[in-house]
């Protein structure tokens, strides 16, 4: 029994019922016209493929206690807290929730002043998700999960690679220098870092939030804090990161989404974006990982910003994340890593995009605004407040701060310091252009 979608006839088992394969269809059919784009890879899908894809979403979207549906299209699933996908991990069957940490980072150095309102150059922290636009909230005692569709797998290479980066070649300030910096694997970066010589036991920064223009669907741009140990040239590094990303692969739309990742083994097999895999464990009822950010800065307009702190638990050695106004997130278990299960060696801050080159030329996916870096507060995007946790549990200004643009006609990278925004920089670039080809 074959279905034509696109070009492409899609094949299901004889098993499902029609009226779900009429409203499969139906489905695809309204999400093309909201959006106004087609996000969907035409291919011819098996029986069989189309039954490890049902299983596997089946596995991975958990019952219920309520279901909210966002303006957006997303559905969000309020889980009991005990029945989140974290627990599918085979190290983490018998792990306790940790509620909240034993101890949350300290201020060790002078509190930067605050930007008065008024103040032009103030960014205005964003406390909202499209999901809550309708009112209703997750319960006590859940947390909100984004549900994942057969759609949404559709849309990626494989069922494999459903919710994975692809691995980068080297770890980017380990190949500054290398023969490949152009390229890096498809991926460019405009990063600050800071470590490989001093142990680091977490991060902080506010991140200006844009929705900057993908050209390929299987590319995205992402700005994120990466916290890293391990082999930086081999197949054992660990990395936990968050921060906000578009990626029409990933969630069928060009909005801009809070997410996380991690990975134990450089991106090879373990780890995944948001909830789609085990790991994660997600402790407030209010924020939805994988969920669109609203509003977005607008160019010479307002502009919205981001607060995430990444730290390790100095007692029970779990990586907890908070987002805004110290708010708890949920936390990554100390069980799924090696190098990290220690501490940190190196932190990133910055953005990143997928260049697949195609027709032969350099993409024209945008980093943060799409606008360089020199055009500075309103044009172009930034990071603001860069702060590390140190071997006390205390947040302090990174020393040694260094900057990498591996392709600096494309996208690039121009830090600062002053007594407002503490050490911060700005970056970003439109991709293809007349000094970009």
């Amino acid at each position: 029994m074959g279905f034509l979608i696109g070009r492409r006839n899609i094949h299901f088992s004889s098993k499902i019922q029609l009226g779900f394969l009429v409203l499969f269809v139906l489905f695809l059919g309204i999400f093309n016209v909201t959006l106004g784009l087609n996000y969907t890879k035409y291919r011819q899908v098996s029986d069989l493929r189309f039954e490890r894809i049902q299983k596997h979403i089946n596995k991975i979207n958990k019952p219920s206690i309520l279901t909210i549906q966002s303006p957006d299209g997303d559905i969000i699933d309020c889980v009991h807290r005990k029945k989140q996908p974290a627990f599918d991990h085979p190290l983490l069957k018998n792990h306790k929730i940790q509620k909240t940490p034993t101890e949350k980072p300290k201020m060790k150095m002078v509190k930067i002043d605050e930007l008065k309102e008024g103040d032009n150059r103030k960014g205005k922290e964003i406390e909202w998700q499209m999901w809550h636009l309708n009112g209703t909230r997750c319960p006590k005692g859940t947390v909100p999960v984004r549900r994942s569709t057969v759609h949404d797998v559709l849309r990626s290479k494989s069922l494999y690679d459903f919710g994975k980066k692809r691995p980068r070649s080297l770890t980017l300030a380990r190949r500054a220098d290398a023969p490949d910096v152009v390229n890096g694997n498809g991926h460019e970066h405009a990063i600050a870092y800071t470590g490989t010589s001093e142990e680091i036991y977490g991060a902080k920064a506010t991140i200006n939030v844009w929705d900057p223009s993908i050209e390929e669907l299987n590319e995205f741009s992402l700005s994120q804090i990466w916290v890293l140990s391990g082999n930086f040239d081999g197949s054992d590094l660990n990395s936990i990161e968050a921060g906000w990303q578009v990626s029409p692969e990933l969630y069928g739309d060009s909005r801009p989404r809070l997410f996380t990742y991690w990975t134990s083994d450089s991106y090879q097999a373990t780890g995944c974006y948001n909830l789609l895999c085990a790991g994660f464990i997600q402790i407030n009822s209010q924020i939805a990982i994988g969920a669109a950010i609203s509003p977005v800065s607008s160019f010479q307009g307002s502009q919205f910003d981001i607060t995430i702190l990444i730290w390790k638990d100095p007692k029970l050695g779990n990586w907890w994340m908070s987002f805004g106004d110290d708010t708890l997130v949920g936390y990554w278990p100390a069980e799924l890593f090696t190098h990290l299960t220690d501490h940190a060696t190196m932190v990133e801050w910055g953005g990143e995009v997928v260049n697949t080159q195609a027709n032969g030329l350099h993409t024209a996916t945008q980093m943060g605004s799409g606008h360089f870096a020199e055009d500075g507060f309103g044009q172009a995007s930034y990071f603001r407040n860069l702060e590390v946790v140190d071997s006390d549990n205390s947040l302090s200004a990174p020393q040694d701060i260094q900057i990498l643009a591996e392709n600096i006609n494309c996208y690039d990278i121009q830090s600062s310091y002053n007594n407002d925004w503490g050490q911060h920089f700005y970056y970003g670039g439109p991709g293809r252009s007349p000094k970009c080809p």
